[in-house]
C-alpha cells in the first residue's frame, strides 16, 4: 500500500495471467484561475460555428441506435 500511495501502479495476475491493474487514484489539481488565464492568453479565437461543424463531422451524436435526429 505504501507503494501505491507514492504513485506505483500494479498488474494483479491469477496463476500468471495479467487479470487487472491495481493503479494509484488521482487527486484532482488545484489550478488558480489567474495562471489558467495567462496560460490561455495568447490562444486564438474559438470560431464556434467551425467547432461544432467539426464535432459534427467526427462524432455520431445520435442517442439511440437508428436514430437519424
Amino acid at each position: 500500500m505504501r507503494e501505491l500511495s507514492a504513485g506505483e501502479s500494479f498488474v494483479i495476475t491469477r496463476h500468471g495471467v495479467p487479470v487487472g491493474r491495481l493503479t494509484p487514484i488521482i487527486g484532482r489539481m488545484f489550478i488558480p484561475t489567474a495562471e489558467l488565464k495567462e496560460a490561455f492568453a495568447n490562444l486564438p479565437p474559438i470560431d464556434y460555428g467551425q467547432f461544432r461543424a467539426d464535432i459534427d463531422a467526427h462524432i455520431d451524436q445520435n442517442f439511440l441506435p437508428g436514430d437519424d435526429r
